[in-house]
């Protein structure tokens, strides 16, 4: 069994909460599981605008916040990264990750994501080889959302 509380995380808001009360930008821990050989895997909800609340994100945002995401995620855990998918309701993504569920190690690497994301020059993998849609990206709205997260950094775990 998976200690979420040793972990960092409140266990309270951990697995599906009524969107009613959820706060953005915020990190929080949707699920935890066992493998069958010890290993764990983690569902991190990374909210970034709240539900319901008509404040979505664009495509463009969306699709140029996941590639910083995805190029940070798998460069400060290669071990762990395991996948990063935008919500459908556009309001932010899931982050899959391989045992490493420590909730301070993970708003660390995301909160250096986000700061390095503010001195880039281009949106990571934005090419026609690289993209399916490469010309749907914005470096200029991927760092106005960056700027969101980073100055609610002091709150990211607290989601209701």
């Amino acid at each position: 069994m998976i200690d979420v509380k040793e972990l960092g995380w409140d266990p309270a808001t951990v697995g599906e909460m009524d969107h009613r009360l959820l706060k953005a930008p915020s990190v929080k821990l949707r699920s935890a599981r066992s493998g069958n050989n010890g290993d764990a895997i983690y569902c991190v909800d990374l909210r970034i605008r709240p539900p319901n609340a008509h404040a979505d994100l664009s495509t463009t945002e969306l699709h140029s916040v996941e590639h910083f995401l995805l190029e940070g995620f798998q460069c400060y855990l290669p071990a762990n990264f395991v996948s990063i998918g935008l919500m459908g309701c556009q309001t932010g993504f899931y982050l899959v990750l391989l045992n490493e569920g420590r909730a301070h190690k993970i708003c660390e690497v995301l909160e250096r994501i986000l700061t390095e994301m503010q001195a880039a020059t281009a949106v990571p993998y934005a090419s026609i080889g690289q993209c399916g849609n490469f010309r749907n990206h914005s470096l200029e709205l991927a760092q106005k959302i960056g700027r969101e997260m980073l100055k609610a950094r002091p709150t990211w775990l607290q989601v209701r």
